[in-house]
């Protein structure tokens, strides 16, 4: 339903209370003023965000989130509330987070680009007090109020505009709820607290990841994963915040043409992202060094080795940092400045690190362990799963641990240098990290076993045809490309595996539970059919490379003209090895975002051939 809104009205500064009141009450007990008491002090004709839709300077930002937080005020929302922003990247997706701040309140990111079932749960799961639409329709969940953003910032009335008086929190109030992966087979919603995000900023700056004036930072994660926070806290330090839109992040040849064109200082990006990106940096293109915060997923020693001489010849500055949700996005840091065995650094100092044995005993240096990490930025625990919350933040043991203290499990095997850094060995579960995105390998497997037909299912982390990393499915009983589709329909797109594999029977150890040891992680090609030694079909210089290029990226024995990308287990970094080959042989720009406009092969053909025209005319 949608939710009526009253007359906008002026926050009664008595009660929210003035910006040192807020620094005062969230600052207690860290040393470090809240982030919204920081933007207070931004330059108001500096320009806060660069966005495709609109720019904003502060000045323009605040006023805007204080119209947004008295509308949701009027609306009953405060301290503790849930706010759900169902909104794209852009410039009134910021508003509305700095908005729902300044009411007091907490923000759900709800990816519009979610399947719709995902989207319902986390409405639902998460009992969010309103949704904000960019446009008006109907709620992703039935019955939730909602309203859409245009309404929340409309001008006021002359002399009614709301003052931009941040409502006083303390330092345990709600600031987001970042859902992630759940190893039980639905999603589960991360609580993280003001002084924590307030906390994670500062550190950022003493370690020199987030320094000097006015830097131009991109804004490049999905709003659903927590490295988007690390992105905007930068605004309250009077950092400009310029946003990315899908097309161009999953482009190299754009990307790094963004970076250039709009001045960027400083981008957050994965390790899959950040290899072909390198290749497209150049010395003169734009600000340098350019600081590269890579994060998400392990480093490989040869890409750790090409930062490095990045970072010495002046191109850049690499910090590889580490974190799960559970602790406030980034947890260890560390400068990827030498070649060697690549590490995640040394824990950050709003946290304390304990690497603990099977007896939860201290490991000593040169010794493996299990990372938990203590401290003031360790999450509140899972939203209304008082359960997982006890089983995953556990009480401190530790000598230096104050009464009340808790520390969260991460799951993260590591070893312990004798300078103190960590080297991240893997986990010691069923969760994966792929291609930046942290996956709980169960909930996929809840997903296939939810599908018509199948008795059972396994799914790995292997390698494709190509031999690059991917997510392969095995299942006994169903049909691969119904449970393709169906799973398309309940899970985001980077949990669909790359191949699902039919089976007779699972291999079981002697305990009689399912072998994973002994499933295959690889999935291999096929074997053409007899006397088939061409593709069928195939017409024309076009289709005949793509049929070639796919077969190779693909490894698929043979290729026809109704072939779809996708389906044959395409997906983000194999689209970019593609288009560069398309590319290199033709001498054609083809976008990454026309594989995914044309994902069948006649018509990614057609759209080369039409680009091969206009080029020649």
């Amino acid at each position: 339903m949608t939710a009526v809104l009253p007359e906008p009205a002026v926050l009664d500064t008595t009660a929210a209370g003035a910006h040192a009141d807020t620094c005062a009450d969230c600052a207690a007990g860290t040393g470090h003023a809240d982030l919204l008491a920081r933007l207070a002090t931004a330059p108001g004709a500096r320009t806060a965000v660069v966005a495709a839709d609109r720019g904003l300077t502060f000045d323009e930002l605040r006023a805007d989130a204080a119209a947004f937080a008295a509308r949701l005020t009027a609306l009953g929302t405060g301290p503790e509330s849930v706010v759900a922003l169902c909104l794209p990247r852009g410039a009134a997706l910021v508003t509305a987070i700095i908005g729902t701040l300044t009411a007091g309140a907490a923000y759900l990111p709800v990816d519009p680009a979610l399947p719709a079932d995902r989207r319902r749960y986390l409405l639902e799961d998460s009992g969010a007090d309103l949704v904000v639409l960019d446009a008006p329709g109907e709620s992703p969940a039935p019955g939730a109020r909602s309203v859409t953003v245009a309404e929340l910032t409309a001008a006021p009335d002359a002399g009614t505009a709301a003052p931009y008086t941040p409502a006083p929190v303390t330092a345990d109030s709600l600031a987001y709820v970042i859902y992630t992966s759940g190893s039980t087979g639905r999603p589960k919603g991360v609580e993280i607290g003001r002084a924590a995000a307030s906390l994670l900023l500062a550190e950022l700056e003493g370690v020199g990841a987030a320094g000097g004036e006015a830097r131009r930072v991109g804004w490049n994660a999905s709003p659903s994963f927590d490295a988007s926070v690390q992105q905007w806290v930068r605004l309250c330090r009077g950092d400009t915040l310029v946003m990315i839109d899908e097309e161009t992040r999953r482009d190299p040849a754009l990307l790094a043409a963004f970076i250039d064109a709009q001045g960027l200082t400083d981008l957050d990006i994965t390790p899959s992202h950040a290899d072909p990106l390198l290749d497209l940096l150049t010395p003169d293109g734009g600000p340098r060094p350019l600081t590269l915060l890579v994060g998400g997923e392990a480093i490989s020693p040869a890409l750790w080795d090409r930062l490095a001489a990045a970072h010495t010849a002046g191109l850049l500055r690499a910090l590889n940092v580490y974190g799960p949700t559970e602790t406030t996005v980034d947890a260890t840091a560390g400068w990827i400045d030498r070649p060697g065995e690549p590490h995640i650094g040394s824990v950050l100092p709003g946290l304390r690190m304990r690497l603990l044995d099977e007896h939860l005993a201290p490991v000593a240096p040169g010794g493996t362990g299990e990372l938990y990490l203590a401290g003031p930025r360790v999450a509140r625990g899972y939203r209304n799963r008082p359960g997982l919350t006890a089983e995953r933040f556990l009480a401190d043991p530790s000598a230096d641990a104050a009464h009340g203290d808790r520390m969260y499990r991460t799951g993260d095997r590591c070893r312990l240098l004798a300078d103190g850094r960590l080297v991240y060995l893997g986990r010691v579960d069923g969760q994966v990290k792929l291609r930046g995105h942290r996956i709980e390998l169960p909930e996929i497997e809840a997903a296939l076993g939810r599908q018509d037909g199948v008795a059972e299912a396994a799914v790995i982390l292997g390698e494709d045809a190509s031999g690059s990393p991917a997510l392969l499915a095995y299942h006994r009983g169903g049909d691969p490309e119904a449970l393709r589709a169906g799973l398309a329909a309940t899970l985001p797109a980077y949990m669909l595996p790359a191949a699902f594999v039919p089976v007779e029977r699972f291999a079981t150890t002697p305990s009689g539970k399912l072998d994973r040891a002994a499933l295959p992680t690889r999935v291999e090609t096929a074997a053409a059919p007899a006397g088939d030694t061409a593709d069928s079909g195939l017409e024309g210089r076009a289709e005949e490379l793509i049929g070639r290029v796919w077969k190779e990226v693909l490894g698929a024995a043979s290729i026809g003209p109704e072939d779809n990308f996708f389906k044959l287990g395409g997906h983000s970094l194999l689209a970019i090895k593609l288009v560069s080959r398309v590319r290199a042989e033709l001498s054609v720009a083809l976008p990454v975002k026309a594989v995914y406009a044309n994902p069948r092969l006649r018509d990614l053909a057609a759209r080369i051939e039409e680009l091969t025209a206009a080029r020649d005319a």
